[in-house]
């Protein structure tokens, strides 16, 4: 198949990313993401309208949604939501953790940060929001990151409102829970530079790199979400909602160039990205009639003694490399340790006499491996490992044995350790001199594939391999 030229093609690529902050609602007390299914609700029902912008028009997105003569029906309840939440009562003071969270990210990304945090209302009514609008406001602007392809500029860092939780709609209406409603938001937005489709899956994998080495961001599904804005030479811009998964990014972007090289003309627009990685169309592109502003919330200053609690965390990517050169672990171990907080050098100060790189196999490889082979998702405790590195430390089993032992752990059981007692080598030198004399016509990996059988993890598998090469001829 013919390579795609995007610099020939005019191709031009930036991305949103809309990251939840791990911390209390951000006008309210209210904590983020709590909805208990056994609590009494509230339902309320209400139409929304679109007001006129700074220019003094309606937005074209807004006026899309207000064609559409729906109504909308949200719950909520006392754990997750309040006043703030229904529109019933002004924004309270904001959530200053959030706010320094912001101003730490933007600085991260090099940004300039403003003087005065200043909200506006950003019109919003697909329903998702039950005042109509979004608070939003700018902390940074023109910073930049470094990637393989060159700078990419970050035009802008914001803190806002995130939206309500859609549970189902039909022609006629829209349901939400407010749960959500309100949660800290950063958005991330960069310029139009980014080179092509595994370029931008870059961009948004550092940028979310950036986001969790701060430790402040919550982790999960639905959590992260990034817009991709793209467009050709001779097309409008185009944006595209709904990537979930980092991996999907190339594939939908390079449909969506398929798509647009197909056309003769259209408007900008916003599309939603389906799983089968295609798009289909959601709305008008909105434009600068959507912002007015916020009469509710006070300017911020941005004071020296603000900017003295800010301090610059240790990237992930910048940890990663030293574990993994004072280990000499590979970068996927290294970085998957780093990711999922593990104290390494602890495990590597109790279980001494382990190689590095086995410790953190079994740290990080063999739970994924469970998960694949036997769909067990089981969240494994510090003790479970100790258990096992524990028995490898002291010479009680073989390190083949750990992969069964742990999915024994995953399964409910409590391991015997005692039926994994490594075998003695002169046993096992015995048994496969015998294996092969009686088999000489099976393959080598036919017979190794039998030791294995026959002992069940309480062997070597290296030293049965370089037995079985010393007699298979």
């Amino acid at each position: 198949m013919e390579k795609v030229n995007y610099e020939k093609l005019g191709f031009k690529c930036g991305i949103e990313i809309h990251q939840q902050i791990e911390s209390h609602k951000l006008f309210c007390k209210c904590p983020s993401l709590v909805n208990d299914p056994n609590e009494e609700k509230i339902t309320i029902q209400r139409y929304l309208r679109a007001p006129a912008g700074e220019t003094g028009h309606i937005d074209i997105a807004a006026l899309h949604e207000l064609k559409k003569g729906k109504y909308f029906v949200y719950e909520a309840k006392p754990t997750s939501s309040c006043q703030v939440e229904l529109d019933e009562s002004p924004p309270e003071e904001i959530n200053h953790d959030a706010l320094e969270t912001s101003l730490q990210v933007a600085l991260i990304l090099n940004c300039d940060l403003v003087d005065e945090v200043i909200f506006m209302r950003k019109t919003v009514i697909d329903g998702s929001n039950t005042s109509g609008f979004q608070r939003t406001a700018l902390i940074g602007l023109n910073g930049y990151v470094n990637t393989s392809k060159g700078k990419v500029k970050v035009e802008t860092v914001c803190l806002e409102e995130e939206s309500a939780k859609k549970i189902n709609e039909d022609e006629k209406s829209a349901n939400y829970s407010l749960d959500r409603l309100g949660v800290p938001l950063i958005e991330i937005a960069t310029d139009a530079s980014i080179k092509d489709p595994e370029h931008c899956k870059e961009v948004a994998s550092y940028l979310g790199m950036v986001l969790r080495s701060t430790g402040k961001v919550k982790r999960g599904l639905g959590t992260i979400r990034q817009d991709v804005n793209l467009s050709i030479k001779g097309s409008s811009r185009v944006e595209l909602k709904g990537f979930q998964d980092l991996r999907s990014i190339p594939k939908v972007i390079e449909n969506e160039v398929k798509r647009l090289t197909r056309l003769k003309d259209h408007k900008p627009e916003v599309r939603k990205v389906e799983p089968n990685f295609m798009s289909i169309f959601l709305r008008p592109m909105p434009g600068s009639s959507r912002m007015y502003p916020e009469t509710d919330i006070k300017e911020i200053s941005i004071t020296k003694d603000l900017l003295a609690k800010i301090s610059i965390p240790e990237l992930i990517d910048e940890k990663a490399l030293k574990l993994e050169k004072e280990y000499n672990l590979n970068s996927y171990l290294a970085r998957e340790l780093i990711k999922s907080n593990v104290n390494f050098d602890l495990y590597k100060t109790k279980f001494e006499k382990l190689l590095p790189s086995l410790i953190a196999s079994i740290l990080v490889e063999i739970p994924k491996e469970i998960k694949t082979r036997f769909n067990l998702d089981y969240k494994f405790k510090e003790s479970d490992f100790d258990f096992v590195l524990s028995a490898l430390n002291h010479g009680r089993i073989p390190k083949d044995s750990a992969l069964e032992i742990l999915t024994e752990i995953a399964k409910g059981k409590r391991p015997n350790l005692d039926k994994y007692t490594s075998v003695d080598e002169k046993e096992l030198e015995n048994y496969i001199k015998e294996l092969v004399k009686k088999n000489k016509e099976l393959s080598i990996n036919a017979l190794m594939g039998m030791v294995m059988k026959h002992y069940k993890g309480s062997v070597e598998g290296s030293l049965a391999m370089k037995i079985l090469k010393k007699y298979h001829k």
